[in-house]
């Protein structure tokens, strides 16, 4: 298994030297790839209609997702950048298509792209973007975006998009450039299973994914695919499981087929050097276990 660190957003600040040196600490301690969440904005809790319950407002700092990895990548050598997930129905598919492209080339290949329908009705609304089909489009962005990817003229006419003879320049490194899923319900098990290189099951425990990973391979079968190459990056949560827990979950996890394993430090009132110290023992005894 690849090990990662899940990017500590909501309690890291908005200072772009500490940024780069978590980054590159990271790096230094052996981590394979950095896992960022996506949100462009926050609500209030207290607006009409409400807002209770919610995993994140404004109050929450999140970097743009793009503009962060663009930072990053010029800061590190091997790190890959993982958006887990960006939501992808929120936002204009070509410009997403060009901006992990450009991300892809400037990066030399370190770029894994997961994408989801998202939760935020908010959002959706101030991008000027519909919530209720998003599960739909998604499936036909990511159509659009495989051939944006690998062709230098594309021509495409589907429901919700349009390209009359058009294409992206310079084209990833990667190709294909890796589509990741997030999501639980069946429809997007299908859509991944048909679309993508990857499942994020999140902080799911490894008895309650595994049947879920093993249904997402039925999928992939169905289509025609190898299930053998797709992928399962969970991540540990630092927060909901003891340390001494780590190797044992690692092991669980690999028994059921994960390629990846992140670590997530958040939730913990850790400050960034307490954040740095979970990473540091995390990789060394879950990176032991591997050897």
């Amino acid at each position: 298994m690849k090990l990662g660190a899940v990017f500590p957003q909501i309690e890291m600040p908005a200072d772009p030297i500490i940024i780069r040196d978590y980054a590159q600490a990271i790096e230094e301690m052996g981590f394979d790839y950095l896992l960022a969440y996506d949100h462009v904005l926050g609500a209030n809790p207290d607006r009409p209609g409400g807002w209770k319950g919610r995993p994140y407002s404004y109050t929450d700092p999140f970097h743009e997702i793009f503009v962060l990895f663009g930072y990053l990548t010029g800061l590190t050598k091997t790190l890959e950048m993982v958006a887990g997930v960006l939501v992808l129905p929120q936002r204009q598919t070509a410009l997403v298509a060009k901006q992990a492209a450009q991300l892809d080339v400037l990066s030399g290949g370190r770029i894994r792209l997961g994408v989801g329908v998202g939760w935020n009705d908010v959002e959706f609304e101030a991008l000027n973007e519909e919530f209720s089909n998003r599960g739909k489009r998604q499936a036909e962005q990511i159509e659009l975006m495989n051939e944006l990817w690998s062709k230098p003229l594309v021509t495409f006419n589907g429901e919700f998009h349009t390209v009359s003879d058009a294409g992206l320049n310079p084209l990833p490194v990667q190709q294909p450039l890796p589509v990741w899923f997030g999501g639980y319900a069946d429809a997007a098990l299908r859509r991944m299973a048909r679309l993508g290189a990857g499942w994020f099951p999140g902080s799911q425990t490894p008895e309650k994914a595994g049947p879920t990973f093993n249904k997402i391979r039925e999928y992939i079968s169905e289509a025609g695919r190898d299930p053998a190459s797709f992928g399962l990056d969970p991540w540990v949560s630092n927060s909901r499981s003891k340390r001494s827990d780590w190797t044992p979950l690692a092991k669980e996890w690999q028994q059921i087929g994960a390629t990846h394993l992140a670590l997530e430090t958040m939730r913990c009132g850790y400050s960034i050097d307490q954040h740095l110290d979970a990473a540091k023992q995390f990789i060394e005894e879950v990176g032991e276990f591997q050897t």
